[in-house]
């Protein structure tokens, strides 16, 4: 072959020939080369596999580290049991109900109808030449489209996000914040709010040994934020909420954490979740106020997870923005405290987790962190466009004088209140029953009740390497057809045991959940412990009473 070239090179040709090589040669210049087809397969002994590349010793250890209780052993269970009903397998029970997860349209939650008529015409543009949809609907369409490329939703959009969408989102903070500013260039769209997130506590991690970065973050915790410690090789410095003070948060029990935790690592994150998951409390405005003041004086980052915004039941309780408290404290804090807060189509009133909508708002971050923050998130190109219109709705929902807000109004109210009304039936049923004890839901979607387990049945978990709390939530699962996620997963004071519920279930789904739930567990310490169950106090108390 290189002969043949060199050949061709002389001859004086001005256009390039290909010299004809024989299909089989009986001398081998370099390397023989094949063609998938014709490459030789080397025998192997009968019964003996090819060896995978990618194996458990193979694969990367911090994948294996990572942990989410929500869809973790139970949930997978579930979906077992839930397919063998569906073959006609017999089981104690008819349906599989499912109270581990926030996903409201899964429970029956029926959407927005102005949300889906805006994607339904970002979709679908043809449709505005339709009489079936109003007009407010149609102008909030046509503006979206107008900023994606083509003027269609299948476009990529900016990797910060499709621009008047931004604009829209700065707007509703400034108005909700009660007039405090907000840049739409510091509004970044995310898949969701665990996206944002995520991104975020890239950026953070560094070090190496003493110096890697710690992140503080509640117990109990959304598991999202203990799955990211893992994957990013952080440090995860835990500060337990107060459960005898309706989960509230300690700032000493913050100091506590922090002093601690510098022993061996650096802590840099703050990580505070308002309204509480899954632990449903909402912070007051000192609380937030306490614990901005404790981040300025330890130089410390703050994560704000707010996406329970909207899911405050409690008439006592109101929701206060880490960005308004901070812009309260003064000029020396809101100019150098750095902050960013995580909002989401998945909760609220819309419940649209499929569509992964979601926004950050960073304050203060260093300009070129900024910029590396911008390439990290081009990387990823851009959040779903369909995603960032449904949030835009959220963020810019009809007004008072526009056709849909009637009906607008009458859906969110809808929800929210059947929301509030199932909190305190939640709460009610829950503390009447002997061995329960569940602290106000005062937002968000869940309640975090402690359960007694009695010693015997602790003891049958330790034999079977399983958590006391998941053993009893198996056997709920198993007896029942409900399907709750144990405390363990989200983290608890030792010696205390939890599982974690939604409150989205219909009205009457729910107490026929909740009503089950309260012959299992009468059941379950009959079965386990002829004494009268005792709650241990989660403040004070590092074992369950006899």
């Amino acid at each position: 072959m290189i002969r043949s070239l060199s050949i061709l090179r002389h001859s004086g040709s001005t256009s390039p020939r290909i010299p004809f090589i024989p299909r089989r040669r009986s001398v081998q210049l370099g390397p023989q080369r094949f063609g998938a087809a014709e490459a030789p397969v080397e025998a192997r002994d009968p019964g003996t596999t090819r060896a995978r590349t990618l194996t458990m010793e193979t694969l990367n250890p911090q994948v294996k580290a990572v942990e989410y209780a929500v869809r973790g052993p139970i949930v997978i269970k579930a979906g077992d049991i839930e397919r063998r009903l569906q073959e006609g397998v017999k089981q104690p029970f008819t349906e599989v109900i499912k109270a581990n997860i926030g996903d409201a349209h899964a429970m029956g939650q029926r959407p927005i109808t102005f949300l889906r008529q805006v994607v339904a015409l970002c979709c679908f543009p043809e449709l505005l030449d339709s009489p079936a949809f109003p007009d407010d609907a149609k102008q909030r369409a046509s503006r979206i489209l107008k900023d994606c490329g083509g003027q269609s939703l299948g476009s990529y959009s900016a990797s910060q996000g499709v621009d008047c969408i931004r604009r829209d989102i700065a707007d509703y903070i400034t108005q909700r914040d009660q007039g405090v500013p907000s840049d739409w260039k510091n509004i970044y769209l995310t898949t969701g709010a665990s996206d944002g997130i995520m991104s975020i506590l890239k950026l953070l991690v560094s070090g190496r040994s003493s110096s890697r970065t710690g992140v503080m973050i509640p117990i109990p915790q959304y598991p999202l934020y203990s799955a990211a410690i893992s994957e990013l090789e952080a440090v995860q410095i835990n500060y337990y909420l107060d459960e005898a003070n309706r989960w509230a948060l300690d700032v000493e029990e913050l100091q506590r954490a922090y002093v601690a935790a510098k022993e061996h690592c650096r802590p840099r994150v703050l990580c505070i979740i308002n309204p509480g998951n899954p632990t449903g409390q909402v912070q007051s405005r000192k609380c937030i106020q306490d614990v901005l003041h404790f981040a300025y004086e330890e130089n410390l980052f703050v994560m704000a997870d707010e996406v329970y915004q909207d899911n405050v039941y409690s008439s006592d309780c109101q929701f206060h923005s880490f960005k308004k408290v901070l812009h309260e404290m003064g000029p020396e804090f809101f100019s150098t405290v750095e902050l960013v807060s995580f909002h989401s189509t998945s909760k609220g009133y819309t419940g649209e987790c499929g569509f992964r909508g979601g926004y950050m708002e960073v304050l203060n971050m260093d300009p070129q962190v900024t910029s590396q923050l911008v390439k990290m998130l081009s990387v990823r190109l851009c959040p779903p466009v369909s995603g960032q219109a449904a949030m835009d709705v959220i963020v810019n929902p009809p007004r008072e004088h526009e056709p849909s807000y009637a009906q607008f109004v009458q859906e969110k109210s809808s929800v929210l209140d059947a929301l509030a009304h199932k909190a305190t039936i939640t709460e009610q049923v829950l503390n009447s029953v002997p061995g329960l004890k569940c602290n106000p839901v005062q937002g968000a979607m869940y309640a975090f009740p402690q359960v007694f387990i009695p010693p015997r049945a602790v003891q049958e978990a330790q034999s079977l390497s399983m958590a006391p709390d998941m053993l009893y939530c198996l056997r709920l699962l198993e007896e029942t057809g409900i399907c709750v996620v144990p405390g363990s997963g989200f983290g608890q004071r030792e010696g205390t045991y939890h599982f974690r519920m939604t409150i989205l279930p219909s009205p009457e789904k729910l107490k026929e959940l909740l009503e089950k739930l309260k012959e299992f567990h009468l059941r379950f310490l009959e079965e386990y412990s002829p004494q009268e169950p005792r709650i241990a106090s989660a403040r004070t108390d590092s074992t369950q009473p006899d």
